[in-house]
């Protein structure tokens, strides 16, 4: 859910100095991708654009487009139309482990930023074409 906390804010805050860099990076990428204002959803996990979901079961509710959190041990990149489509690009991105939904990379410069502007570009356009404004 989103909360009125102040991404850039907690971004400044994130103790460590090579993380609280890249989520500024992150910030700026996907800011610039999504051309959404950056939205805290709960505590850590900072979110671009939003989007109703309704799945066939008749769960549904709300969520972000893209976003990241810092998290400790690693940044959580979420791309949430999952990783399966994107099989051209996740070969060419450099090192980093996925979830579902997930990209887990240690730090940026393991990554081709290039690559991750293009894997989170397409992923934004994809998730708004499955679920419409």
């Amino acid at each position: 859910m989103p909360t009125p906390a102040d991404a850039r804010a907690f971004v400044e805050g994130v103790a460590d100095a090579r993380r609280r860099d890249e989520s500024q990076v992150l910030l700026d990428l996907m800011g610039d991708i999504s051309g959404e204002s950056p939205t805290m959803w709960g505590s850590s996990i900072i979110g671009f654009g939003d989007y109703h979901y309704r799945y066939d079961s008749g769960r549904e509710g709300d969520f972000f487009r893209v976003g990241f959190s810092p998290r400790k041990t690693a940044l959580t990149v979420y791309c949430m139309p999952g990783f399966e489509r994107y099989g051209d690009l996740m070969g060419k991105l450099g090192t980093y482990k996925t979830g579902a939904s997930c990209l887990y990379i240690k730090k940026l410069d393991d990554v081709n930023m290039d690559v991750l502007r293009e894997l989170l570009s397409r992923a934004y356009v994809d998730i708004k074409e499955i679920y419409p404004d």
